[in-house]
């Protein structure tokens, strides 16, 4: 039996194809989001994408992320939380019987009010497998940044940030895309350690956010050091929403893309969090995770 794991989201596509003990042999990736593939053509975009991978007898393959979501190629329903990787195998929605499936997402509540995840779930799950740990607060910093505990290796809870998605608001459509340059450049740690710092100390980011304008204007701010400061003021905005600054002390695990886990070390950092962090192999283990229990 050979497997196939797939991460497909929002803008972007990635497979994986696994040997026997879990080791990926080859991958690819595709700018072929959901949001790129028309209505009822999903099933065509992944025979022209994996189907040689899938030409095996016994090939089977799992699919995270927003394939599982209504814009996606089928509903998968949400599990709920507290959730372990048994609950979310037990759960799968399955494309073609025993062969291609969609993993759930998770959702929970607070106060009433739902959240959800999908795709984080399963990397989560892939980095307890390769941390060989049970227990933590894990951070998937991005355009909607999520929070989760980690219990006896059950997802428990789990909180939602815009974070990434207030970045690109108020970079491209608020009164301070005029004062910032055309594009990012590399991160000025200077200036993002100012933003987090200001965040950190500041009542919200509706006051804060104003503080690029007024630097720029009173030429405090050089136009290179811009995005660096904005992103620092978000991720700032970030921590100090979940009671983090000063000496806050404590530990999280940040999954997610080398430029991206940087600036949260870095920012969680000056709140005195102790920092790991873990790549892309997070969501291949995680898959290869539920994989073996449906193997079991």
């Amino acid at each position: 039996m050979s497997w196939i794991g797939v991460d497909w989201g929002t803008s972007s596509l990635r497979g994986a194809r696994f040997d026997a003990h879990g080791a990926v042999l080859e991958e690819r990736a595709f700018p072929r989001g959901i949001l790129t593939v028309p209505k009822g053509q999903f099933d065509a975009v992944f025979a022209e994408l994996f189907g040689d991978w899938m030409e095996p007898a016994g090939a089977r393959c799992l699919i995270s992320g927003m394939a599982g979501s209504q814009q996606g190629w089928r509903e998968a329903p949400y599990c709920a939380c507290p959730a372990g990787p048994d609950d979310v195998a037990a759960r799968l929605t399955w494309i073609e019987a025993g062969r291609i499936a969609i993993v759930p997402g998770l959702s929970c509540e607070r106060d009433g009010v739902p959240d959800v995840m999908r795709g984080e779930e399963t990397q989560v799950f892939g980095a307890l497998q390769l941390l060989g740990i049970e227990d933590g607060v894990f951070v998937l910093p991005g355009t909607h940044s999520k929070w989760a505990v980690v219990q006896a290796g059950r997802i428990e809870r789990f909180t939602t940030l815009m974070t990434g998605e207030f970045y690109a608001l108020l970079r491209q459509h608020s009164i301070l895309a005029r004062t910032l340059p055309a594009d990012d450049g590399a991160l000025v740690d200077s200036a993002f350690d100012a933003g987090v710092a200001h965040a950190l100390r500041s009542p919200g980011l509706t006051q804060s956010a104003f503080s690029v304008r007024t630097l720029s204007l009173f030429e405090r701010l050089p136009i290179a050091d811009r995005p660096s400061y904005l992103s620092g003021l978000v991720i700032g905005e970030e921590l100090r929403s979940r009671g983090l600054g000063g000496d806050a002390g404590g530990s999280v695990v940040v999954i997610g893309a080398d430029a991206l886990t940087r600036r949260y070390e870095r920012a969680l950092g000056r709140c005195d969090v102790r920092v790991r962090t873990v790549g892309a192999a997070a969501g291949w283990s995680g898959l290869w995770n539920l994989a073996r229990r449906l193997a079991a």
